[in-house]
């Protein structure tokens, strides 16, 4: 995974310039991105919503390989990347005890890790693709994990409507916000907050820019740390920047959202 630059921070990887320059430094690269860019212009001629356009992507990349699907191109990858979101939740405040939301549970890359630390029916895994989800019941299976009684779930959207309030002492989404333009990042905050257990709290990663916000292929959308936290805010949230998580190796960064104490006044 590339270390975060001051040249990666303020790319625009959306510029002509930055993909004549990518291409050149890379050309064995060219046809599949070509490939990939021809196949999501189908998918969004077809699937207009943004949630219907990625739930088609997922499938598409399940299709070939579910690991893959959830950015992980090799076995050892997708263990160490799981490894990696486990052992910073373990140290930063999960306890056994806990009730947890894993939001884009994807194939229990961390999932499965979880479901074994957590107390049974303690994690509760959503995500928006049913090929995915699949998946995921079969990693649980070979893992045998199934007396746990982990709940995992298809979801639409990031109301969280059908789940109820104070639930959860964390939620969590990995690789999430990096997929998604900013109105489901604003419905996620502006509904999480009903759902989270006192002193309870949210982590989410997402892909950050110092330059101009901007997406590419309508699949990966990278954001200013500044536009989250104030987001967060707008909703009766606090938002941390997590630097320690800047020092693992991944090219995202993270922040951690809690619910803000009520203002009761001074006399």
């Amino acid at each position: 995974m590339p270390n975060k630059t001051a040249a990666s921070l303020n790319a625009n990887r959306s510029s002509l310039v930055h993909k004549v320059r990518y291409a050149l430094r890379n050309p064995g690269k060219v046809v599949p991105y070509v490939r990939r860019s021809a196949r999501d212009w189908k998918l969004r001629m077809t699937h207009r919503d943004h949630v219907d356009y990625y739930r088609a992507v997922m499938a598409s990349d399940a299709a070939r390989d579910p690991r893959a699907a959830v950015g992980s191109q090799s076995e050892e990858r997708w263990l160490a990347l799981g490894r990696m979101q486990f052992d910073y939740l373990v140290e930063h405040g999960l306890e056994p005890g806990h009730r947890m939301l894993d939001i884009g549970c994807g194939n229990l890359r961390a999932g499965w890790r979880l479901i074994d630390y957590l107390d049974e029916g303690g994690y509760y895994g959503i995500d928006i693709s049913p090929d995915i989800l699949i998946a995921a019941k079969g990693v649980l299976a070979e893992r045998g994990l199934q007396s746990k009684l982990p709940h995992l779930t298809i979801t639409r959207d990031l109301t969280f409507s059908f789940l109820p309030e104070g639930r959860f002492d964390v939620v969590h989404a990995h690789s999430v916000f990096s997929h998604s333009p900013i109105e489901v990042i604003d419905e996620a905050l502006a509904n999480v907050g009903r759902i989270l257990a006192p002193g309870g709290f949210f982590d989410f990663t997402f892909d950050r820019t110092e330059g101009e916000e901007h997406q590419v292929l309508r699949e990966d959308f990278y954001y200013r740390t500044g536009t989250l936290v104030a987001l967060a805010e707008k909703h009766g949230l606090d938002a941390r920047f997590m630097d320690d998580w800047e020092e693992r190796p991944h090219g995202q960064s993270k922040i951690r959202v809690t619910v803000r104490a009520p203002d009761n006044g001074a006399d």
